[in-house]
């Protein structure tokens, strides 16, 4: 299985709207944190463009689009996955992040299952010096905020 962050939230929304918020709306809630930031000209906007083969983009203030990964899994309202690379990392360096949508009474289950941290080795600077647990809560902690943030544009 690998390195992984796993985290999850209820939010008050159907999980169509729950999908929608997390794809269309990401410009609206997104923090940025300034450890785990894509390029060192973050932040930008955050915006994905729809559907398999679409895109996750920073944009950054100066107009280049920095593509965080490639969609390959676009199933509205209950599925969502993407590929997700720092500027640092190498080419065989990158990570999944899969997003599933489940509902719960009239409430949603939002997933997030962040893949594949073991291709970025220890030392990289994008896992600044923490040992691997510290540097997969810290990166769930961040995760955990932003599902908090999109919850509460619902």
């Amino acid at each position: 299985m690998g390195s992984r962050v796993l985290v999850s939230i209820r939010v008050k929304a159907t999980p169509q709207r729950a999908f929608e918020a997390f794809t269309r709306d990401i410009g609206l809630w997104w923090k940025p944190n300034a450890l785990f930031a894509f390029t060192p000209r973050s932040p930008g906007r955050m915006a994905f463009e729809g559907g398999v083969g679409g895109r996750l983009v920073e944009t950054l203030d100066n107009g280049i689009d920095f593509q965080i990964g490639e969609i390959s899994d676009w199933k509205p309202g209950e599925f969502l996955a993407f590929g997700w690379r720092q500027a640092s990392f190498e080419q065989h360096q990158s990570t999944r992040v899969e997003v599933s949508f489940e509902a719960v009474g009239e409430e949603t289950r939002v997933t997030i299952n962040h893949l594949g941290w073991d291709s970025v080795p220890p030392e990289h600077v994008a896992r600044h010096g923490f040992p691997e647990g510290v540097f997969l809560r810290r990166h769930g902690e961040w995760w955990q905020g932003l599902l908090a943030s999109m919850g509460e544009t619902l």
